[in-house]
C-alpha cells in the first residue's frame, strides 16, 4: 500500500487542506493482474469543489481551468482526473474527486446512479484521513450503503444466496449496468479476488433480510420470501437504464476533465483483452469524431475470458 499512500498524501498536500478523505478501490487494491502503468483508483471527498482546483492548480498539479472543473463538478458527479506529480514518478492515481454531499447522496437511499455505489460496496480502504474522526464517517458511509444491498439486489435474486453468492451477484448486476471495455468474465475474477469481502459484510446483511421477512432460509442460504413487487422491480430496472446512460455520458466529461485519457484508455484495454491498439493519425486528432467506430467494436467482441485468467 506504500504507493498507495504515498500519491494520497502528496494530493492532500497540493490540495491545500480541503480533503476529507480518500478512498482507494479497485485493481490495485484487489491486486487484480495490474501492471506497471496501472493506475490506483482513489475516491477524494472534498469539502468544496472550487477551492479544491483552485489549491490544485496553483500547486502545479491540474492543468484545466479552475472554473471548467467547478462546472464540470455540477454535473454528473463524480469528475475524473489524472493526478501524476513528479511525472509520475511515484505512479499515477485515477480520481474519482466527490464533494462530502455527493458522496452522501451517492451511497444514500436514493443514488443518482450507481457509479459509485457498485464501486465502494466492495473491498475499500481508506488511505487517508483529515482525522479519526473523518475516517469514522466515511466508513460509516460505505458501511451504510452495504447495509442497503437488498434494497436494489432483491429483485435480482433468481436463486438462493448466502453471502458470497450475494456478492458474485451483486457484480454481475454491476458490471452489467455500464459499458465496459474489460473481457466478459471480468465480473468473476473480480469477484474471485474479494470473495472473503463479501463472505465478511454481507451475512448481517442476509439475517436482516430474514428478520425483516424479506427472505427466507434454503439450508444455509436465503431466497426471497416472494416475487419482487412488479413496481419495485421497475424502478430498479429504471434505475440500472438511468445508470448505464449517465455513465456513459461521463465519458465525455472524462475527455475534458482527465489529461492524456487516450493514451490511458488504450493501455486498459490492451491489459486486459491481450490486444494491441495502433489508433491511427486521424483517430488520435480527432478521437470524438473518429474513434466511435474502433470504440464500438471493442465493445462488440470483448473477449469472453480476460487475457491470463
Amino acid at each position: 500500500m506504500t504507493g498507495a499512500d504515498a500519491l494520497s498524501a502528496s494530493l492532500v498536500e497540493a490540495a491545500g487542506g480541503h480533503v476529507r478523505a480518500v478512498l482507494l478501490y479497485g485493481s490495485q487494491l484487489l491486486q487484480t493482474r495490474p501492471d506497471r502503468h496501472s493506475a490506483f483508483d482513489f475516491v477524494v471527498v472534498v469539502t468544496d469543489y472550487r477551492d479544491f482546483y483552485a489549491d490544485l492548480r496553483a500547486s502545479g498539479e491540474l492543468h484545466r481551468p479552475v472554473w471548467l472543473m467547478t462546472r464540470m463538478a455540477g454535473v454528473l458527479a463524480p469528475n475524473a482526473i489524472a493526478f501524476a506529480p513528479h511525472d509520475g514518478e511515484a505512479g499515477i492515481a485515477k480520481c474519482q474527486i466527490v464533494s462530502v454531499e455527493d458522496f452522501q447522496r451517492a451511497l444514500g437511499a436514493e443514488p443518482p446512479d450507481h457509479f459509485l455505489l457498485g464501486r465502494l460496496v466492495q473491498r475499500v480502504a481508506v488511505v487517508w484521513s483529515a482525522s479519526d474522526g473523518d475516517a469514522a464517517w466515511a466508513q460509516d458511509q460505505l458501511r451504510g450503503a452495504r447495509e442497503r444491498v437488498l434494497d436494489w439486489m432483491l429483485p435480482y435474486l433468481e436463486a438462493p444466496v448466502d453471502a458470497e453468492g450475494l456478492g458474485r451477484r451483486l457484480l454481475e448486476v454491476c458490471y452489467g449496468g455500464e459499458f465496459r471495455p474489460e473481457a466478459k468474465d471480468r465480473s468473476v475474477r473480480i469477484f474471485e479476488a474479494q470473495a472473503d469481502h463479501f463472505a465478511e459484510v454481507f451475512p448481517p446483511v442476509l439475517e436482516r433480510g430474514f428478520e425483516a421477512g424479506l427472505l427466507v432460509r434454503r439450508g444455509d442460504r436465503f431466497a426471497p420470501a416472494a416475487p419482487t413487487e412488479p413496481e419495485l422491480a421497475r424502478r430498479w430496472r429504471r434505475h440500472f437504464r438511468r445508470s448505464k446512460a449517465r455513465a456513459t455520458a461521463r465519458w465525455f466529461k472524462h475527455m475534458v476533465t482527465f489529461a492524456n485519457w487516450l493514451p490511458y484508455i488504450v493501455r486498459k484495454v490492451e491489459r486486459h483483452t491481450g490486444r494491441t491498439i495502433r489508433l491511427t493519425r486521424i483517430e488520435r486528432a480527432l478521437p470524438l469524431v473518429f474513434l466511435w467506430p474502433r470504440a464500438i467494436y471493442v465493445l462488440l467482441t470483448r473477449p469472453h475470458r480476460e487475457i491470463g485468467s
